[in-house]
Parts: structure tokens; C-alpha cells; sequence
């Protein structure tokens, strides 16, 4: 049975909520876009940082300075392109490997409280229907793309 607008409704209503709430609580925390810049850079062996600021959607000058900061924590390395002078990579240190995590034990412990009178089972529903709802939506949005180009250079039909 498909699920009524009331269902869609309220499913809405619950996702807002939620990620209004992590947003908020994302913004307390004095360095939570440096953490995020961290943990991107994580992900990946090397990285450029316009990768980076396009994974975050923030403009490049953002993300120079993060690194700049991270590189002078001693969390990264920024390593230059030999083949590209204006551009270089970016990979985490052993310190820097060492701050993600234990920012992600942090993040662990805390989600774990907000669970802590739920059933395992429960949380394993959350879990496979959160990763449902993600390929829903990208299988969605990946139909809805709009074509590559600027549109008012498309050709007009006549």
C-alpha cells in the first residue's frame, strides 16, 4: 500500500525536525566545518581542495582556509602539483588521522545516547530505511538532472 499524503506529510515534518536539530547542534560546535573538511579529507587518499569545497558546496577560499589551519595544526599535508603549479593535494597527517578519530568516538558516544533505551532491532530498521530513503532520493534525483549547459544556449526547436 502506498503511503497517503497525511504519511508524506508527517515523514517531512520528522526529517525537518531532525536535521534542523543536527544543524543546530552542528552550529554550536566552534570548529564543526573544520571537523567536516577533516573528515572529507579522510575519505580520501588525496585531494583537491576545489573536490573538497564542492563536496561541502562552499566557495574554494573557505576551504583554504581550513587547510591552512589544518596544515599549521599539523593535521595535513599539502602537497603541490608538479604538474600543475596553481593546484596541490591534500592528505591527513598521523595527528590528523588521530583527531578524526577521536571525533568520530565523540560522535559515536553520542548518537549512542540518543538510542540507549532503543532495541537493536530498532536501530538496525532506522539504519536499512535511512539508506533506503538516500537511494530513493538519489535514484530520484538522478531522473530529474537537468541537462549539461547553459539553457539559453540549448538549441530552440522552430
Amino acid at each position: 500500500m502506498q503511503p497517503d499524503h497525511e504519511d508524506v506529510e508527517k515523514m517531512v515534518q520528522a526529517i525537518f525536525t531532525l536535521t534542523s536539530g543536527l544543524e543546530r547542534a552542528r552550529r554550536r560546535i566552534p570548529a564543526a566545518s573544520t571537523v567536516a573538511v577533516l573528515q572529507i579529507i579522510a575519505a580520501h587518499e588525496k585531494i583537491r581542495p576545489t573536490a573538497i569545497a564542492t563536496k561541502l558546496g562552499v566557495h574554494q577560499s573557505t576551504i583554504t582556509r581550513h587547510v591552512r589551519s589544518l596544515e599549521e595544526a599539523g593535521q595535513v599535508a599539502v602537497i603541490g602539483d608538479v604538474n600543475d603549479r596553481r593546484s596541490c593535494t591534500i592528505t591527513l597527517t598521523e595527528a590528523g588521522r588521530a583527531e578524526v578519530d577521536r571525533l568520530t568516538q565523540i560522535g559515536l558516544e553520542r548518537f549512542a545516547m540518543f538510542v540507549a533505551d532503543w532495541e537493536a532491532d530498532e536501530v538496525r530498521t532506522l539504519t536499512r530505511l535511512l539508506v533506503k530513503f538516500e537511494e530513493s532520493k538519489a535514484k530520484v534525483g538522478n531522473q530529474t538532472l537537468r541537462p549539461a549547459g547553459r539553457r539559453w544556449q540549448a538549441k530552440k526547436e522552430l
